[in-house]
């Protein structure tokens, strides 16, 4: 017993939960998307590309080292780009990549469940 992982054709990584052992690859998106901030700062790219600072007020209440520290956590991952644009002074932006702009109708639909079901 355990969950079975296996491959798809189309090289996606699968599993088949054979009791109740959670997937490794559901476990590991969760963990990822699901630390504190990292949920805002994807649902706030998700409007388009943002320089830091507009991410910070996209975000309130988010220090400066946390924002820096998951920016790198989600570039590392491959959900976030982060280009420097050479200009006096020079402006860095972030943008979601297509594996991040994928998560989209994700958060839409999470943006959705918390305006029914949870009250701040």
């Amino acid at each position: 017993m355990g969950t079975e992982i296996g491959v798809q054709p189309n090289g996606k990584a699968t599993c088949a939960e054979t009791d109740s052992q959670v997937c490794p690859h559901f476990h590991g998106a969760v963990e990822l998307i699901g630390k504190r901030w990292t949920g805002a700062i994807l649902y706030t790219l998700s409007g388009g590309s943002q320089r830091f600072a507009e991410l910070k007020a996209g975000v309130p209440g988010m220090s400066d080292r946390l924002l820096s520290a998951r920016l790198k956590e989600l570039e590392k991952a491959g959900l976030v780009d982060r280009q420097v644009h050479s200009s006096t002074p020079v402006m860095v932006t972030y943008e979601l990549t297509d594996k991040g702009l994928s998560l989209t109708p994700i958060m839409e639909s999470l943006s959705d469940w918390a305006s029914e079901w949870h009250k701040a």
